[in-house]
């Protein structure tokens, strides 16, 4: 188990020490109020992390940590005919979370929804020797560069078996979210599915409570209007959208522009 350098509060595992968090330090995120702290796989391991394994809708595994690292986010392995894709991205890494993965089928390609998600992303890439699908925009947020990493460009990409990635550039300009053709679309929170799971939202910065802007809601909206989805699924454990998804999604825009812009 390594000792590369974790920021504890956002989880991005950095390929050297450093002083600073650039992640933190941006407007979207924060710096711990203890300051800045560091952690690494061996330290999260010594402390008693485990993986958390268990399913979260149909074809659809979540992979998250007890405890919950960083902001407690858990990835999702999206099963589909020619290999898994794993959605988004945990902190925690060892022996133990490659050895049940692999016995659910392994992982063919990696997909994160954006810079705060991108936890141990390195590590999955090489222990599964797969690509880690980042979008061109959010290049610079990539803390830890590696050959694995492949950033595309453009609105969509598709990866087979039914599975697109699309540039929603909610959050941030990179942030994408991927839709599966039976009917489902995983968010993260780039459309981020709320506490009344019949609804999304769409911010800037969620800690910070700084809105997105209503122009990049409207091409995000405009981008997803070709896919049809009965589920959402969010970043968090059952933080999913069951039904009606798609409509979902139009119904929560419309009322976040609505107030966004004042119109009553």
């Amino acid at each position: 188990m390594n000792n590369l350098p974790i920021c504890v509060t956002c989880g991005v595992q950095y390929a050297a020490p450093r002083e600073n968090c650039p992640i933190c330090e941006d407007e979207r995120q924060y710096v711990g109020w203890e300051g800045q702290r560091w952690t690494s796989l061996a330290e999260l391991a010594a402390t008693g992390h485990r993986a958390v394994v268990s399913e979260e809708g149909p074809g659809v595994v979540g992979v998250g940590t007890d405890p919950a690292t960083a902001i407690g986010q858990r990835a999702l392995l999206v099963r589909a005919g020619g290999g898994n894709v794993l959605w988004d991205m945990v902190t925690h890494f060892d022996e133990e979370t490659v050895r049940r993965v692999r016995e659910l089928g392994g992982v063919r390609a990696i997909t994160i929804s954006h810079p705060h998600f991108y936890g141990s992303m390195v590590e999955w890439a090489h222990a599964f020797d797969a690509p880690v699908y980042i979008h061109a925009k959010d290049r610079a947020w990539v803390a830890r560069p590696d050959e694995s990493v492949v950033f595309w460009e453009g609105e969509t990409l598709e990866l087979g078996d039914g599975l697109t990635l699309v540039n929603a550039g909610v959050h941030f300009e990179g942030g994408q979210v991927l839709h599966r053709s039976d009917g489902a679309l995983f968010s993260g929170d780039i459309l981020q599915v709320v506490p009344d799971r019949r609804w999304v939202s769409f911010m800037y910065s969620y800690p910070n409570y700084i809105p997105e802007r209503p122009g990049t809601v409207r091409r995000a909206l405009s981008l997803l209007a070709p896919y049809d989805f009965d589920r959402v699924y969010g970043g968090w454990w059952k933080r999913v959208v069951r039904t009606d998804g798609a409509a979902a999604v139009r119904r929560s825009a419309e009322r976040y522009l609505r107030f966004a812009l004042d119109e009553g």
